[in-house]
């Protein structure tokens, strides 16, 4: 089956990551554009969204050379949607994730880019939605746009269980962000765009992303906070439209 045009452009790479210890694909769709990085949901793979039918979603924007999207593994089949794995062994793979994106996925698509000093936006929804989230906000000089849909933003309710350390503070944006104080990251994240919509439907859990919302503007980071109907569940068929709305409409790509 095809799940994207036969004119669009999509090329599949990757490597063995040293960090991680595993090998890591990553696929891109199109041709020129803005650089979205594509995180997936709970424990997908880099093809997740393709199947899903949301890049086909966005497919107009990338035929058009506006966008042009990269997409990787999760982490959480290793990590904190693995029960053999205790909590601070997944926070340390966290971490290393972490560094998997900002030390090897982001140089890798500025070289696809043609451009060293690229700032490239984040998106991706559920489990998705906290990661990019988490790399905006760790690395506004790398990161200048998120998409955040029907996220949650604070590890702790469900997966620490009263486990803190330094991985799990620096990589959970609800810890780090209200002690936030770097002169310079807030500039960045103050001039950048970020949106954060979720559903008030079944499964969605709006109070998270309304809390999210407080932290930012605690820390006087502009963004804008879109709550869809009690209709919008927690499901695909909402982020095909969450996402090209986003693009188009919220951020202006």
């Amino acid at each position: 089956m095809n799940y994207v045009d036969p004119a669009l452009r999509r090329e599949i790479f990757g490597w063995h990551s040293p960090r991680l210890g595993l090998d890591m694909p990553i696929v891109r769709y199109g041709h020129f554009g803005r650089a979205l990085l594509l995180l997936p949901t709970a424990s997908g793979d880099f093809l997740e969204a393709e199947r899903m039918w949301l890049i086909k979603s966005v497919e107009p924007l990338l035929l058009a050379g506006r966008v042009t999207v990269f997409s990787i593994d999760s982490i959480n089949r290793h990590a904190w949607m693995n029960e053999e794995v205790g909590v601070a062994e997944a926070a340390r793979r966290q971490a290393l994730y972490s560094g998997y994106i900002e030390e090897e996925v982001v140089p890798h698509i500025r070289r696809a880019l043609q451009n060293p000093s690229a700032r490239i936006g984040a998106t991706g929804a559920s489990f998705g939605a906290f990661y990019a989230a988490n790399a905006v906000l760790r690395r506004p000089d790398l990161f200048d746009t998120l998409i955040a849909m029907s996220g949650f933003y604070d590890l702790g309710p469900t997966y620490l269980h009263g486990y803190g350390d330094d991985n799990v503070y620096f990589n959970n944006p609800y810890s780090y962000l209200p002690g936030l104080s770097d002169g310079r990251a807030l500039e960045l994240l103050r001039s950048a765009r970020l949106y954060i919509a979720s559903g008030r439907g079944a499964y969605e859990a709006p109070e998270a992303s309304i809390r999210f919302s407080q932290a930012l503007s605690a820390k006087g980071i502009p963004h804008q906070l879109d709550l869809w109907g009690h209709d919008v569940n927690h499901d695909w068929p909402w982020w095909r439209r969450m996402l090209p709305h986003a693009l188009s409409e919220r951020v202006g790509w």
